[in-house]
């Protein structure tokens, strides 16, 4: 941990920072100073969190926040603005999936997926742009998944939405180069499995037990890689080994990498893991478990 206080005053808006990745990088960034603004639904674990990031050294605002509702979104930047006078980080973390065979899963979670994820990436990227450019500056951190480049079976409207966050973050750093708008910054977090609550709050209708594609990750790589980009953005950061090789694979021979990734995916969701039963998990309303950055299963 650097206390260095090397963040003293930068604010930085985080959404989904009520466990996992969003929860580990407001406590990384509170303790090197800067002004969190914490945006999730559970407001408990938020005003928790927000006191812990005070005690780190840290200004800290819990704002509830459903990312799927565009109000929300504009809510949190305005309350951001109206506290500290400026924004110049926000990261969209927020995210759920859903597992099952496509036409089994019930169409309105598919659909509540792709407002979470995407609409929501859309709505708060919107929302920081907007005040970057009045500002000439800011970074927008969008946080996709290793599944925004390779498709998975299983989650097929996940993959969608991460595809989506990918493709937007992409034209929107077209945009900014060809209007000369060098000082906002667009960039984008690819993670591969990682130990996150992101599988107890799943809604799952495979009729096993939510289980990780392997290799699982620690969550800590995702928040360095997040925090390091805090300071020094890069357009797009796969997390994870397997990601970087998986990615690189895909390029060269794209229909065998599908194909392996398929069976893999297949064989440990549908074949191997337990049975248990339909939960719709927290796409519609959040969960009281699963509150802390790791998912307390075994990573790599």
């Amino acid at each position: 941990m650097n206390h260095h206080y090397d963040l003293e005053k930068k604010v930085v808006v985080i959404t989904g920072a009520s466990s996992g990745f969003g929860k580990g990088t407001a406590r990384a960034l509170a303790s090197r100073g800067a002004a969190v603004v914490l945006a999730a639904r559970r407001e408990k674990l938020l005003a928790e969190l927000a006191q812990e990031c005070a005690a780190a050294g840290g200004d800290a605002l819990p704002i509830t926040t459903d990312v799927s509702r565009q109000a929300d979104v504009e809510q949190l930047a305005q309350s951001a603005l109206r506290a500290f006078g400026r924004i110049d980080v926000w990261i969209n973390d927020a995210g759920v999936g859903v597992i099952g065979r496509f036409d089994e899963v019930p169409l309105e979670d598919h659909a509540q997926v792709v407002e979470i994820n995407l609409l929501g990436t859309i709505y708060g990227s919107y929302v920081a742009l907007r005040q970057f450019r009045k500002q000439n500056g800011g970074t927008l951190i969008n946080v996709a998944s290793a599944l925004g480049k390779i498709p998975a079976p299983y989650y097929a409207s996940y993959t969608a939405s991460k595809h989506g966050i990918v493709g937007l973050s992409s034209a929107l750093r077209q945009e900014l180069k060809q209007n000369n708008q060098a000082a906002i910054h667009v960039c984008t977090v690819m993670p591969m499995a990682m130990d996150t609550p992101f599988f107890d709050h799943a809604s799952n209708h495979s009729g096993h037990q939510a289980t990780p594609i392997p290799p699982l990750y620690d969550p800590e790589s995702v928040i360095d890689a997040i925090e390091s980009l805090v300071t020094h953005p890069r357009d797009e950061v796969i997390v994870g080994t397997a990601g970087k090789l998986a990615d690189l694979a895909h390029k060269i021979a794209p229909k065998l990498t599908e194909n392996i990734l398929a069976r893999q995916t297949h064989k440990t969701q549908m074949e191997q893991a337990p049975p248990a039963s339909v939960t719709e998990g927290s796409l519609y309303t959040p969960m009281t478990f699963g509150t802390e950055v790791h998912g307390g299963r075994v990573p790599e």
